[in-house]
């Protein structure tokens, strides 16, 4: 399994810590240090998560390989959909004019988009699809209550694409060496840690600390699995690229693993909490970083509860 092409698209909005000081009572030092996010994106008025699904997907098409057309299998992945019935992936199918295609939508929380990787593998490998479109894209600031002082400071809003295809098609693409992906709703709090229902109050995390010492103790297991299903040591990664929700989770990751800081890839003091599209975002802003073979890893945690990890080689 290959990724072809990578496309993202980050709103050009930004929301600074001061914004919430009369919102919410939290200032600029309590927030940086608790999260260390400093401005979050935010889309603009009439953006919302399918037109930037299809901004990401404008980014990847000068270097993808073949013709858009020719892809077989769109996903779409997220949790903050802007319509339930029309989904992104149908939206992008009928842009395109992708006849044929199978056109669906995925969703664990913020551990959406490896979902949405491991269901093209396994269309992959029933035969099903041969390339295949996953679309990341989230618009938490539509579902964000600013008032919440337990989260309504962390969100922000991006989208990836992300070209997959079942065999090596070019020279430039990235290899995906292994994905794992679980359930975690018998974990804790489980269900009840982040929840949103858009008709009562948006967007809410009842219990951050819960979700904090899950998030952070199953990035480190799904990371360790991945590893081990490929006989990989961690020394062995370049970089390590986490769930994008809160700076100190990356520490405490970087800090189980035994691993130096410097290490880790992030975005989250720039843009916030970007849900699922967070570490495959990550991963699009810092190609220019690696070079050929080198391996990394995206792990990831999802409310509700989630984990996945993917292993890739450059």
């Amino acid at each position: 399994m290959f990724i072809n092409a990578i496309g993202s698209y980050v709103p050009e909005g930004r929301v600074d810590n001061d914004y919430f000081k009369d919102v919410n009572g939290l200032t600029d030092e309590w927030i940086v240090q608790r999260t260390g996010i400093k401005t979050r994106s935010k889309a603009a008025e009439g953006e919302n998560v399918d037109t930037m699904g299809l901004a990401a997907i404008e980014d990847a098409l000068p270097r993808l390989p073949y013709d858009i057309k020719d892809i077989d299998l769109i996903i779409a992945a997220s949790y903050s959909v802007y319509d339930t019935v029309a989904t992104t992936a149908h939206i992008a199918q009928q842009r395109y004019q992708i006849a044929g295609a199978k056109a669906l939508y995925v969703s664990a929380a913020c551990s959406s988009f490896i979902n949405g990787m491991e269901v093209a593998e396994g269309y992959f490998a029933s035969g099903k699809a041969k390339k295949a479109l996953i679309i990341c894209s989230e618009h938490n600031t539509y579902y964000s209550n600013e008032t919440d002082p337990k989260s309504g400071h962390l969100w922000g809003d991006g989208a990836v694409a992300y070209f997959i295809s079942s065999e090596r098609v070019a020279d430039t693409d990235i290899e995906v060496l292994d994905i794992f992906t679980e359930g975690l709703g018998n974990v804790g709090k489980g269900p009840g840690g982040v929840k949103l229902r858009p008709k009562e109050d948006g967007i809410t995390m009842p219990d951050g600390r819960d979700v904090f010492i899950h998030a952070c103790r199953y990035m480190v297991y799904a990371l360790n699995k991945s590893l081990a299903n490929q006989g990989k040591k961690i020394d062995e990664l370049k970089h390590i690229i986490c769930h994008q929700a809160n700076k100190r989770i990356v520490v405490q990751v970087a800090h189980q693993l035994e691993q130096d800081f410097s290490k880790f890839l992030n975005n989250i003091e720039t843009h916030g909490n970007t849900g699922s599209a967070s570490a495959p975002l990550v991963l699009a802003q810092n190609l220019d970083k690696f070079e050929k073979d080198d391996l990394a890893a995206l792990i990831v945690f999802g409310g509700g509860y989630s984990c996945g990890s993917v292993l890739v080689k450059m």
